[in-house]
């Protein structure tokens, strides 16, 4: 009889915030598989784990999926674990989970930690719908360009951003998104927690006095207006997405998405200069 592959959720930052079922999946599986060995060993270590553990992480993905998938048919169960929250959310994961449901093998969840969702709820933003976007793209170009797609989204924006680059994607933020209600999460269940609520230019200018920005962030931006309130010209609108960094064609597309236009109509409303970047 085949094993049971386990999605196991694991603390975020406070050790505390793990399920007693998650704690005890990991002591009877045969095998965890982390995506570093090491930062699970801490945790494993507090609650007196002592199950075998093996590396599985976005270099070794598709190698070790096969060997986990042999091993699971063999009769083992393996409990898959990110470094913190719950897998395959921005961790690798997917080809584990794929190859098991296509070979029969019963994948059971077992939830617990979600940066997004602790972030969420204790935002202050609407928590009725929300769209998560995952770590935007590391270049303000084309950063500004998938924001510019999301700017219509009718749903609270969560985000996962790096120390680094925090203060870079909060100038584009305020760019294309303009002075939407945001939220700066920080360090979640951490000693250093923090919440930091304005505008992303306000929080930019914040963050830019402190001697350093350290710790993971998760970032919350207020829904969009309605899209009815959307009545500049469509050529005007065009331009305003081009001026923030967007190709012209897709300017055209995103805004005939957000008028509920098609991209012919839009295309002949913006007249020769979208001809002329054919």
């Amino acid at each position: 009889m085949a094993g049971t592959l386990y999605l196991v959720a694991t603390p975020i930052g406070n050790l505390e915030d793990i399920t007693y079922r998650a704690v005890r999946v990991l002591n009877e599986a045969g095998l965890i598989a982390c995506e570093d060995t090491r930062q699970t060993r801490k945790l494993l270590d507090h609650y007196g784990i002592r199950t075998p553990t093996v590396s599985y992480h976005e270099h070794n993905e598709a190698p070790r999926a096969a060997e986990l998938v042999e091993k699971l048919q063999q009769g083992l169960s393996v409990a898959l674990v990110s470094d913190a929250g719950t897998p395959l959310v921005s961790d690798p994961g997917y080809r584990l989970v794929q190859r098991a449901i296509e070979n029969g093998i019963r994948v059971e969840p077992v939830p617990g930690a979600s940066a997004i969702l602790a972030a969420l709820t204790a935002s202050g933003l609407p928590s009725d719908e929300f769209h998560f976007a995952g770590f935007l793209p590391p270049k303000s170009g084309r950063r500004r360009r998938v924001l510019e797609n999301l700017k219509a989204e009718d749903a609270t924006l969560v985000l996962y951003e790096s120390p680094h680059r925090i203060l870079e994607t909060l100038e584009d933020l305020a760019v294309v998104l303009g002075n939407r209600p945001t939220v700066l999460a920080r360090e979640i269940t951490k000693l250093h927690e923090e919440f930091v609520r304005g505008t992303p230019a306000e929080l930019k200018e914040l963050l830019q006095a402190r001697v350093s920005i350290k710790g993971e962030i998760t970032l919350l931006v207020g829904k969009a207006l309605h899209a009815e309130n959307d009545d500049a010209p469509l050529a005007q609108a065009v331009e305003e997405c081009v001026q923030s960094g967007m190709p012209r064609m897709e300017a055209i597309k995103a805004v005939a998405r957000r008028r509920g236009l098609s991209k012919r109509e839009v295309y002949k409303a913006c007249g020769p200069a979208a001809a002329s970047d054919r």
